[in-house]
């Protein structure tokens, strides 16, 4: 498969590294300095496109991969507003994309069990319920995407719940009051942290505390070449999740 990379910093210098040890090869590595290098005629000699740029340039990138007819895989964040009239220029010209916030197996895996937990524990009422992400400092944005798909899971399964907050705070620093209908995202940077995300359900009585920890960016980059992989021969606009068969 002929792989080109939309976004060359960390995470394209490791879906790199995976993609080539997976057997496939690099067509493309487009980057602040060779930006101009994205082009139709280039887009085309790729078998599918992985964009990890930023949300500043992503919907152009998306708009040439859909002209260059090259399937894109999309786990760039902040565009998500554009949802809608990406999906349906998609879907009505016959493109394909695929989108995520994490591209992660054991994330994937999280947000499946977070959904299952969030209808659960409408059983118990007395638990309120809460997310904390960890990231590097270098991770400007805040929620964290992640963050952000764990929120919307607990609010679309939690009947009490209908909205989520976020605060940035200093390590340490106690999380801001909520209303009771808000999920608090509570957002650390931390140097060196690739992704800490944790779902804390707490009472008077306990605790309950579910979390994914990432070692490095290699279960990320992973991920977006197997939905690379998963999307050849495709014709549609797919999210992360349908890759993921999570029926029991």
């Amino acid at each position: 498969m002929k792989i080109a990379l939309l976004g060359y910093g960390k995470m394209g210098k490791i879906i790199e590294q995976i993609a080539i040890e997976r057997k496939h090869e690099i067509v493309l590595k487009i980057e602040l300095t060779n930006a101009a290098d994205l082009t139709v005629e280039n887009l085309k000699k790729a078998d599918v496109a992985i964009d990890f740029s930023t949300p500043a340039t992503v919907l152009d990138n998306i708009a040439l991969c859909f002209e260059a007819k090259v399937p894109v895989i999309v786990g760039t964040t902040g565009w998500y507003g554009h949802l809608q009239r990406i999906k349906d220029e998609c879907e009505n010209n016959g493109r394909t994309l695929l989108y995520g916030s994490n591209f992660s197996v054991g994330v994937n895996v999280f947000f499946h069990v977070n959904k299952v937990l969030a209808k659960l524990m409408n059983n118990y009422p007395y638990y309120d319920v809460q997310v904390e992400e960890i990231h590097h400092t270098q991770k400007l944005d805040a929620p964290s995407g992640t963050a952000i798909t764990i929120a919307e899971g607990i609010v679309d399964g939690l009947d009490t719940k209908n909205e989520w907050v976020n605060v940035l705070t200093a390590e340490g620093a106690p999380a801001e009051v909520v209303k009771p209908e808000q999920v608090l995202i509570e957002s650390l940077r931390i140097e060196n942290v690739p992704g800490t995300h944790t779902v804390v359900y707490d009472s008077e009585i306990d605790s309950i505390e579910f979390k994914h920890t990432a070692h490095n960016r290699n279960g990320f980059a992973l991920g977006a070449v197997l939905a690379a992989e998963w999307v050849q021969g495709k014709k549609g606009f797919y999210s992360v999740k349908d890759m993921f068969n999570f029926s029991l």
